[in-house]
Parts: structure tokens; sequence; C-alpha cells
């Protein structure tokens, strides 16, 4: 940690009705802020001092730059009040996933590697978050070069004893404690996801492309995101307003219009179509997590909704293409370093960048080939065109013999979704000493091949994402339920999740000091 705030500058008085800043969401943040209710350094001195009280047991952050961040917020007060107004995110605190350039503060990947590097340039996610006003915090520890999905350095901001989830831990155990209002993570077969279910917090994947790359340090290029992680889907919206658009510099970037996120909060829900899974999604999950999940689509149904069981193609293909693109793809950015320093990778680290260099190019060429096959397969199911079960019968008229919420039950006909309900990781938070999981037909899954198993498919296909926080379980760690959309759907996701949130958002929100 580089600085400990020490005493407030005198500001523009923050109203006693706000006793504790650093629990308020971006969206009532802003409002404050905007309604000259909140002083931005108020706010950040809020963060800085609750980033001191718990980082040392939380283990979120690499570097906290709090001298930076009281400058940016009082600069933040100082346009604001000479009616210079950036937006939502103007002298609002964020925390930046260490993979993602900052100009003059170390990038370290969380590893032995990267000490020392300092990059003289932004990323363009922290260009775009700066051109917004927003006040860095610092940077939250990944699992070394995003390489994994339990970020060990970091612990669950509900219970020390079990992981954050990675590899984005760092962001979404900030954002769970109090200790950053938003922050950004990336997601390559989970990695905003899975912590955000596991940290009671929400964090969106974006569709592949929508928000650039350039800048970020890379785990594997073709299913690498940028995306926010936050306490509410109308904060994701508002961060992904800031965040999305093209840029020359990342070659998969998408040029495209851009769109206001925001429009479609609050809308009804009516009529929208929500697939729910009648395979993969609910095999080999924890009793409380299906149960909380197909609670949240009933939820959803009682506000208009409808619910309709879907079967979902190309599942038993999921593991070996996203292994087969990610291990090859990671070693070929690694080589160099690999060769030339390779003791200072973890052991963990190491053993999976060298397995890549052996990895035959024709078995990387087929997970490629079936990535476009499952991409197909994947829209078809959307639009309600594809097949079921590997036969002739169009989903539109197969039978499938469960009830809208994916229980045995009746016949339902499939003609289409808008989106697709399920649990975001199939089990609650591991034990930090925990290395499998034993399911309930007898066998064991690794940890981390846990975590992957269902948010993988969303990477592959490039479909955007949103997990949301729909209760805990007896051990009162969270369980979170992930909507995923057909391409450039986001609206719709938060349109959904917002709707669910607002009715039925669990309580509380922030973890316990």
């Amino acid at each position: 940690m580089n600085h400990t705030p020490s005493a407030t500058p005198a500001t523009a008085s923050t109203p006693a009705s706000i006793p504790l800043p650093h629990h308020l969401s971006l969206t009532e943040a802003a409002r404050l802020i905007a309604d000259r209710a909140l002083s931005p350094v108020d706010l950040t001195t809020s963060v800085l001092d609750r980033i001191a009280a718990v980082e040392g047991k939380a283990g979120a952050y690499v570097t906290v730059t709090a001298e930076a961040a009281l400058a940016s917020a009082a600069q933040a007060e100082r346009e604001i009040a000479a009616g210079r107004h950036r937006g939502p995110l103007h002298g609002v605190p964020v925390a930046l996933k260490d993979l993602i350039d900052v100009a003059g503060v170390p990038t370290t990947a969380s590893s032995r590697v990267r000490d020392g590097h300092t990059p003289d340039a932004d990323a363009a996610v922290t260009e775009r978050l700066r051109a917004a006003g927003a006040v860095l915090t610092g940077k939250t520890h990944t699992h070394e070069f995003a390489y994994g999905l339990t970020t060990p350095q970091t612990r669950n901001a509900w219970s020390p004893e079990h992981v954050a989830g990675g590899s984005s831990g760092g962001s979404a155990a900030a954002v769970a404690a109090g200790t950053a209002t938003f922050a950004l993570g990336t997601d390559t077969g989970g990695s905003i996801r899975v912590p955000a279910a596991l940290n009671h917090v929400v964090g969106l994947k974006p569709t592949y492309g929508l928000v650039p790359r350039h800048g970020v340090t890379s785990l594997s290029w073709s299913l690498d995101h940028v995306g926010p992680i936050t306490r509410t889907a109308g904060d994701a919206a508002l961060v992904l307003q800031a965040l999305a658009g093209h840029d020359p510099r990342d070659p998969a970037s998408l040029d495209r219009p851009h769109e206001d996120y925001t429009r479609a909060l609050g809308k009804p829900v009516t009529g929208l179509r929500i697939g729910v899974p009648v395979n993969y999604y609910f095999d080999r999950v924890q009793p409380q997590v299906a149960a909380a999940v197909r609670a949240a689509v009933d939820a959803l149904t009682a506000l208009g909704a409808t619910a309709v069981p879907v079967h979902v193609p190309m599942t038993e293909y999921v593991h070996a293409a996203q292994w087969g693109h990610m291990v090859p793809e990671a070693t070929a950015y690694h080589q160099d370093t690999l060769r030339a320093v390779p003791d200072l990778y973890s052991d963990e680290v190491r053993m999976l960048l060298e397995a890549g260099e052996f990895f035959p190019a024709t078995d990387y060429i087929r997970a490629q080939r079936t990535r476009t096959l499952m991409h197909q397969a994947w829209l078809q199911l959307f639009d309600g065109t594809g097949h079921i079960d590997g036969t002739d019968a169009p989903s539109s008229t197969a039978h499938h013999g469960h009830d809208g919420i994916g229980r045995p039950g009746s016949t339902v006909h499939h003609d289409g979704i808008d989106v697709l309900a399920a649990p975001t990781v199939p089990a609650t938070a591991a034990r930090a000493d925990q290395t499998t999981f034993t399911w309930s037909d007898g066998s064991t899954e690794s940890v981390s091949d846990a975590y992957v198993r269902l948010s993988a498919p969303a990477n592959l296909t490039g479909f955007p994402a949103l997990s949301l926080p729909v209760g805990f379980d007896d051990q009162g760690l969270p369980i979170g339920m992930q909507l995923i959309g057909r391409p450039l759907a986001e609206s719709t996701l938060l349109q959904l999740g917002h709707a669910y949130e607002t009715a039925h958002r669990p309580v509380p929100q922030i973890a316990p000091a």
C-alpha cells in the first residue's frame, strides 16, 4: 500500500445524513454528487479510510494511490462547483484490476515477472474513465496473469476463510467490501462473473469487442473481455456507457454506433423470454445454488417475463474448446519471458504455460472450428431455429417435458428466447485450502474446473453475460445467477437485472468489516 489518508482537505461539507459514503452504490453516489449533497473528496476519503481499515485482511489491492485519488477528487469537486459536471462517474472512486495500464502506476499482473514494470500510457478504458472524471483509488489483485479462478492473495469479502474467486478477485472483493465504489475486471473464462457471484456483487462481461482492450495485459486474446464490477445492474449500465465504443488500437474492437445502456432501466420486463436450460447448466450444481437461481427466475416471471425450457447445444465441447484456445494463446503471449525468467512465475502458472509449448496446432485449429459452430448453434438457440439433442427436430417444435423453469412438468414449445438464465458458478466460495468439489453423484471436480464450467460458454461464443446476486447459502456465502444474451444485447440483460434487484435485491449489499 502506498499511502494511507490522514485527513480530509477543506471541501464542501457532506451532510450528516450520509454517514458512510463508501456504502453508496455508484448510482446513489452519482445522484448525490450531482445534487451537491455529497462531496467527491468526502466520498473518496471514506473509501480510502475503508481501505485502511479492512485491507490488511482483505488483500484486494496491489497498489493504493491515495494521494493521487484525493487530488483527482478535489479537481472533480472544483469542476462540478464551476458547472462542468462530466456525468455520473465524475468524482466517483474506481479500482482497476492490475492488468489494466495506468500511466505512472505499476502494472504487476500480481506476478514477480512484472516487478518494476510501470507503463507510460493509459489503457483505453483508463483513458475513458479519466475523461468521465472517475477517481482511481488503486490497482487490485488478479490471479497471476489472470491464469486462474481463485486469486490466492485476496480473501472473500464475506468470509476470509473462503476464496474470492478469480481472476478479478481483488476487484470484486473491493466492491463488496466498500473499498471501491466500482471496479473493472477482465473475463477470459469467467473472471469477472465468478468473483462477482462469490462476493455478492454484479459483474458484466460485455459482447466480445464492445469494450476495447488496448493497454490490458492479455491471457487469451480471442477470449479476453474487459467489463465492470459494481453493486447494481444500474451501476453497470453507467460504467458500460463510459467504456463501450470503437478503438482502432484493438483489432477486435467493434466499430458500431454508441448505445445508451441506461435507457431500458426501469422498463417493464413483460414479454421477455427467459430460457432455462434443461441440460448442462444445472448438472453438478449445489442444491442451494440451483434453488436460489430458480427462485430468481420465478421472481422475474412474477414481474411479467416468460420462462422457457431450452436445450443448450454443444455443451460437451465447452471444456476442450475453452482450454484449446486459452492454453496455446497464453503460452504464445508469454513465450519470451517464459524462456528468459521461468523461475519468476509461480509453479502453477509456469506449468500451464510450459504445457502450452506442447499443444498441437491441429488441436488449436479444431478448437477454433468448434467455437465457430458453437457460436452459430447459440444464435439458433436464441432465435428458436436450432436443433435438439443432435436430431433434425427444430427447437421451436421440440418437446422438452419440463415446465417453464426447467423442472419436470408440462410440455412447452421453444419459439426463441431473449436471455438464458443459469447459475454463474455451480458452487459457492470454496475454502482457501480446498482443491476439489464432490458432487451428489459421487464425482469430484477441481475448484477451477467447476468455476469455469458454467461461465466459459459466454467467452467462447462472445455473447454478453451479467452475473447478479440472488441470495446466500446456509453458511452465509453469496449465490449468483448469470443472464446471457445474444450479441450486443447488454441493454436487455441490464433491464432484467435492474428489474430483479429493484424488487428482490438480497440484503445486505456491503460485506461486514
